[in-house]
């Protein structure tokens, strides 16, 4: 019986399964550069097609071949999916890698120079003067800005009436005032310097400088010059501040300064202590938007903070989400239900206790919390879903 349908079968003409206006021709087309991967499911088919007619007839082969053709195209579009994703990733990282760079190669050339001279300029000032006050709370106020306004014009008047030479032979006092971590000074060209000096847990790091001028001492300040960073809004902050309260506009400016050196800060020490620990970690300029990607034995662990604005140390909008990872060793992990874990949950974590920590600590001390209690915070949420 057998003998006499395979003999029919050969005597069948044959039929070409592509025709020029075929759907399955241009099906087959869709796969420029994998023949010898269709080939091979072709003959996969075939075999699967000549066992089960043997056992349960075509339309179980049938059946069977496709449901194998169907998984096997879905774990390869997914495994297509996780390479465009990788080199969407490398590329990104190349473009902030460069963008980086320039950002560096700017400040080097044009604000370095800007800044070693008004360091200068403020070395000497403060080398000549007769008296260094240092100021607290109400003590510095509108009143004392106004002194030194008054001052600055003054001694630019008296230069410009009596000349060099009479100013040093009846030398005038030149005071320096210190507020905080501000040096406010008088300088050449009836201009008022500001020192603004930044520091993190103690230790001082850069210097930044703001120079304000007036033509007169009714006429409105104006920033002349300055040294801080060009992704910070000092323009915006003197057209809203300085014409209407200079002292608030020259406070804001020092906290505007501190701040972004403190978020600064809190990164750097985090890729210095667990560089190893993070696979990627993207910020802002200012560093008000920070995302890391922690990588975890048996999670992924993604961190986004968002800073309510730029003077704030401490992030307002967090999220911390723990991804689970399904390799063959996590798996194996995940399984063991003495941990009460299961390897069936595809939905990320919310780790609550971790945003938690980033909301009232620094960025590194958050960070040890997160790592030490990871394992256990991972266990108690996959029992509560095991059991839920």
């Amino acid at each position: 019986m057998e003998s006499d349908v395979e003999e029919s079968l050969r005597k069948r003409p044959r039929k070409y399964p592509f025709s020029a206006d075929s759907s399955s021709r241009k099906q087959f087309e869709q796969y420029p550069g994998r023949p010898f991967a269709i080939i091979g499911e072709v003959v996969k088919i075939l075999t699967l097609m000549r066992l089960s007619h043997q056992q349960k007839g075509n339309e179980c082969a049938l059946l069977l071949a496709l449901f194998w053709l169907t998984q096997h195209n879905a774990r390869n579009f997914m495994q297509d999916d996780d390479n465009r994703l990788e080199i969407t990733r490398t590329r990104f990282g190349s473009l902030l890698k460069r963008h980086g760079d320039l950002t560096e190669r700017l400040a080097r050339d044009s604000d370095k120079i800007i800044f070693e001279r008004l360091q200068k300029e403020f070395e000497a000032a403060r080398a000549s003067q007769t008296e260094e006050i240092c100021l607290d709370g109400d003590a510095w106020n509108d009143g004392l800005l106004a002194t030194i306004r008054e001052r600055v014009h003054m001694e630019s008047d008296r230069k410009a009436m009596h000349g060099d030479a009479d100013i040093l032979s009846c030398p005038h006092e030149k005071i320096t005032y210190k507020i905080g971590n501000k040096v406010i000074c008088c300088l050449e060209g009836a201009r008022i310097g500001v020192q603004y000096e930044t520091s993190y847990a103690g230790e001082p790091c850069e210097f930044y400088h703001c120079v304000l001028e007036s033509k007169s001492f009714l006429e409105k300040m104006t920033v002349l010059e300055h040294t801080v960073p060009f992704f910070l809004p000092i323009r915006e902050i003197e057209n809203d501040l300085l014409s209407s309260n200079a002292m608030k506009f020259i406070d804001h400016v020092g906290d505007l300064l501190q701040a972004f050196v403190d978020r600064r800060e809190q990164v750097r020490l985090i890729k210095e202590l667990y560089g190893n620990q993070i696979r990627e970690l993207y910020h802002s300029l200012p560093y008000h938007m920070i995302e890391l990607v922690l990588d975890d034995s048996d999670c992924k662990v993604t961190v986004s903070l968002r800073y309510a604005d730029l003077i704030s140390v401490l992030p307002t909008r967090i999220s911390v989400l723990a991804w689970p990872m399904f390799n063959k060793n996590t798996t194996a992990t995940l399984n063991r239900k003495e941990d009460g874990l299961s390897g069936s949950h595809s939905t990320p974590i919310r780790l609550t206790y971790a945003e938690d920590a980033l909301r009232t600590m620094s960025l590194p001390e958050a960070y040890a919390e997160i790592v030490l209690n990871l394992p256990q915070a991972l266990q108690q949420t996959y029992h509560q879903k095991a059991t839920a």
